[in-house]
């Protein structure tokens, strides 16, 4: 009773908080037109509902944070995919599979700037990443700040990636990606991997990846207007995570600084209205730089990991096909383990429909 009242309440705050964006957007269209040229009225009426849900105060508290994601949590999912429940050298993790998967693997670790976040808050994200590669997909509960700070993602993300070799996965059909600061922890694992001599996996990819914690990035300013993430947040979620433990240039917390030689193919996708576009364009600079294997996507006007939308959004359907056929590239898989869509039965012709002879 009490999940279902939570769950009734988030939905009613919901539909208030997206009726007030909606108010919002449709008065500042009549006055200013749209933000960005390509933002249909639906669109930038959710950014302005995402934007008002973080806080914009220069002292942030972690709860703050972590409380839009919390509630998005309790609200019904419906992916059509199967879901497994396992632990993962003591952490929560979820096997998210396609219907009758193949044996490409897909390590997910979710963004949330390293604060907050679950498996549950990017489940619709993975399900489709799990649809489109007709595989498996991966995505651990790593400890997150401030309890538990840096390098403790990084150690997870470690222990992840190793418990599957365990399980007798080959690093050839595993693909590890991640969203914002899932993505700069994707690049960190890849180096502490490398740095050891350990086996790499496929490839990697970072959706709208943060590899810059020391915050330089030029779009951070020029791009505040049209993204729903601030300043403040970032700010904010980088010194819980670091706790004053290292430079905010360490390699292993902001990849931007790292060497990159050696590192697998990497796909990179950004917004080009996102506050962190330079992280991507500067991390695929460097990667080229540095010999790797490097596809950089900029989406026209697409904002912070706007792959959650891809029901509804063009750009964002887009997107995660692309994703797919990267990881396709990698890993391909028998014809015998594609599983093809089965034809429409076709429907009876009423005999009075018929052409008589």
């Amino acid at each position: 009773m009490n999940a279902r009242f939570a769950t009734t309440r988030d939905l009613i705050r919901l539909n208030m908080d997206l009726a007030y964006a909606i108010m919002l957007t449709t008065a500042s269209r009549r006055r200013h037109g749209p933000r960005r040229s390509q933002w249909p009225w639906w669109f930038e009426s959710i950014e302005q509902l995402m934007a008002r849900s973080l806080p914009g105060v220069d002292d942030v508290l972690v709860d703050e944070i972590r409380a839009p994601l919390d509630r998005a949590t309790r609200l019904p999912l419906w992916p059509r995919v199967g879901i497994q429940q396992v632990e993962v050298n003591g952490l929560p993790a979820e096997w998210i599979s396609a219907r009758s998967p193949n044996d490409r693997v897909i390590l997910f670790l979710h963004g949330g700037g390293y604060v907050s976040g679950s498996p549950r808050t990017h489940r619709t994200l993975t399900a489709e990443l799990a649809n489109v590669t007709q595989g498996r997909v991966l995505a651990p509960a790593y400890r997150l700040a401030p309890e538990a700070t840096y390098p403790a993602a990084l150690e997870d993300a470690w222990g992840v990636y190793w418990w599957l070799l365990d399980q007798g996965v080959p690093p050839s059909r595993i693909v590890v990606m991640g969203d914002s600061a899932g993505g700069g922890l994707t690049i960190a694992l890849l180096l502490a991997l490398r740095d050891a001599g350990l086996p790499l996996p496929a490839g990697a990819a970072g959706l709208s990846p943060w590899v810059d914690l020391a915050m330089t990035g030029a779009t951070l300013q020029a791009n505040a207007p049209t993204d729903y993430i601030n300043e403040n947040v970032l700010r904010a979620s980088a010194r819980m995570y670091l706790d004053g433990r290292c430079p905010q240039e360490t390699p292993l917390a902001s990849p931007l600084y790292a060497d990159l030689r050696g590192l697998p193919p990497l796909l990179i996708q950004a917004g080009s209205a996102e506050m962190l576009l330079d992280d991507a364009l500067r991390l695929a600079e460097a990667a080229q730089a540095a010999g790797v294997d490097t596809t950089l996507e900029v989406w026209d006007d697409m904002i912070h990991v706007w792959h959650f939308f891809y029901r509804i959004a063009p750009g964002a359907r887009q997107a995660v096909d692309h994703i797919a056929g990267f990881v396709a590239r990698l890993v391909p898989v028998a014809p015998a383990q594609l599983q093809w869509p089965k034809p429409r039965a076709r429907k009876r012709v009423p005999k009075w429909l018929r052409r008589r002879k």
